[in-house]
């Protein structure tokens, strides 16, 4: 019988272990990372939860890294807080020991830190969701398109929509160019953008430090600004997260005055095309929204091609009462942002 030991405390988990685990298995992604870990640790407003499943010979058989994110900091931050599980957890060959090892220990520990947790899936879990199942959660669909970057620059260019197509080519001969930057300032500028963006949407948008984080932990350049310019000035930016084969879309937007000048038209293309040029073979649009609900954002992803997945969510409220509260109080902190 094999010897299975679970970790709780990340500062005792291999870090390079963990490292190599995540980058060579066949789901790896970068939200499961030590890199991903260290940046929550230093944001505020973001406190990461990780967990690791070992055998007798201290190698890692699964980790799940879970983030638990709240609208404020202090005692009142812990009416809003939420944990949020993106691309986790990854277990080697789909152990249903090890997975439901660390679904049990994750639910122990976050109950009482969390209001309610979401899995955000990379992948159909099959016949492993009845593990999700036997410790509490529910499913619900959820769709996203993924964009494949093995395909030729004229077979992805003929996907697009041709609306889609009419725009890039506006957004060109209008003077509005594509460059991927590299600096602070961009990424302060950029964060505006994203503000604005996020104020008229009455969303909530993590701190600049966070961002300036993930600029200054980049240590393997996981964090691209793609930006588009006018007139010598940032209008519309999409910080992209690269790691393996994928380039996944984080957040992205542009200035209201310079819509017509379609910047979030010319974005996404020149993004491909850097991807490929990069031997990337994925781009991940990050979210499209629930089957059969009206999403805007959503019609405009699907204008540039690619594959529409549904791998669904599983979430999990763990203080019922805290949850009502938390859903009154997120309409309330809405109605501050008119």
């Amino acid at each position: 019988m094999r010897s299975l030991e679970i970790i709780t405390e990340a500062n005792c988990i291999d870090q390079g272990k963990w490292d190599v685990f995540v980058y060579n298995h066949v789901s790896g992604n970068i939200f499961q990372t030590p890199f991903m870990y260290r940046v929550y640790t230093i944001s505020k407003k973001f406190e990461p939860v990780a967990l690791a499943v070992i055998d007798g010979n201290k190698d890692i058989q699964g980790i799940l890294l879970a983030v638990v994110l709240k609208y404020y900091e202090g005692p009142v931050g812990n009416f809003t807080a939420r944990s949020i599980i993106h691309g986790g957890p990854l277990v080697k060959n789909n152990d249903p020991i090890v997975l439901n090892l660390l679904l049990g220990q994750y639910v122990q520990i976050i109950k009482k830190r969390a209001i309610y947790s979401q899995f955000r899936n990379f992948w159909d879990w099959g016949s492993s969701k009845q593990k999700f199942f036997d410790n509490g959660f529910t499913y619900q669909d959820h769709l996203n398109i993924l964009v494949d970057l093995t395909k030729s620059e004229e077979q992805l260019w003929d996907e697009m929509n041709p609306k889609g197509r009419n725009k890039v080519r506006r957004s060109v001969k209008k003077g509005s160019y594509f460059k991927i930057e590299q600096t602070e300032d961009a990424l302060g500028q950029c964060y505006d953008i994203l503000r604005q963006v996020y104020n008229r949407a009455k969303l909530p948008l993590p701190d600049y430090n966070y961002f300036l984080n993930l600029f200054k932990v980049n240590t393997k350049s996981h964090l691209k600004i793609f930006c588009a310019y006018y007139d010598n000035e940032i209008v519309g930016c999409m910080l992209g997260l690269a790691f393996k084969d994928s380039v996944y879309d984080y957040y992205a937007g542009s200035r209201a005055e310079y819509y017509d000048k379609n910047p979030n038209d010319l974005i996404p293309w020149e993004v491909f095309k850097w991807s490929k040029e990069n031997r990337y073979k994925i781009f991940n649009f990050g979210g499209a929204g629930k089957p059969n609900v009206h999403y805007g954002v959503r019609d405009y992803k699907k204008k540039f091609g690619g594959r529409f997945v549904n791998y669904g969510r599983f979430e999990k409220v763990h203080q019922p009462i805290m949850h009502n509260f938390a859903k009154f109080g997120f309409k309330m902190w809405q109605l501050t942002k008119k």
